[in-house]
C-alpha cells in the first residue's frame, strides 16, 4: 500500500473538497428529508457593571436582548448567503434565549427544519450574529467585552415516524 492510501484511510474526508481538494457544495439530493434541530450556544463576556445596567434596562441603545434576539433569527434564515458552501434551508423555527449571569450573557439558539441537511450552521450563526449584536449595543458602556465559548451543543436527525 502507498503512503498516500494509508494517508487517505486513516484521516477524516472532508465533504466540501473533491478529490483534488478544491472546494465545493456537497450533493444532497440523494438524502432523506428527515427532521432536524440543532443547538449552540456562546457567551458575551462584560464586567457586572453592565449586567446591572442590562438588569435595569438602562443601556443607552434600548432593548439589547429584544434586537439580538431578531438579529439571531435573522441572521440564521441568511446562513446561506453568509456561509458560502451551505444549503438554503426551510427553518421551521429558530429560538433565541439568553441566561444573565453575573459577568456574562449565555445565549442558546435552537434551529429547526425537515430537509436533507443538518441546521447547524443556522444555530452557530444565531448564536454569533446575536452575541455581536450585543457587542454592538452595549460597546458605549464596556469596553472590556468578549465573546467566547460558541459551540454546538446538540445535533438531532429523527427520521420519519413508520
Amino acid at each position: 500500500m502507498s503512503e498516500k492510501s494509508s494517508k487517505s484511510s486513516s484521516q477524516p474526508q472532508f465533504s466540501h473538497l473533491d478529490s483534488r481538494g478544491a472546494a465545493r457544495m456537497v450533493d444532497v439530493g440523494g438524502k432523506e428529508i428527515v427532521f432536524r434541530r440543532a443547538i449552540a450556544s456562546g457567551k458575551l463576556l462584560c464586567r457586572l457593571e453592565t449586567i446591572e445596567l442590562l438588569r435595569q434596562q438602562a443601556l443607552p441603545k434600548g432593548d439589547v436582548l429584544g434586537v439580538a434576539r431578531i438579529a439571531g433569527i435573522q441572521a440564521a434564515k441568511r446562513t446561506a448567503d453568509l456561509i458560502p458552501l451551505c444549503h438554503q434551508l426551510p427553518l421551521h423555527q429558530v429560538k433565541i434565549e439568553f441566561h444573565i449571569l453575573d459577568d456574562a450573557i449565555e445565549i442558546e439558539a435552537t434551529a429547526e427544519t425537515e430537509a436533507r441537511t443538518g441546521v447547524e450552521m443556522e444555530a452557530l450563526t444565531a448564536v454569533s450574529v446575536a452575541a455581536l449584536t450585543l457587542y454592538d449595543m452595549c460597546k458605549a458602556v464596556d469596553k472590556t467585552m468578549s465573546i467566547s465559548e460558541i459551540r454546538l451543543l446538540e445535533k438531532v436527525k429523527q427520521p420519519p415516524a413508520a
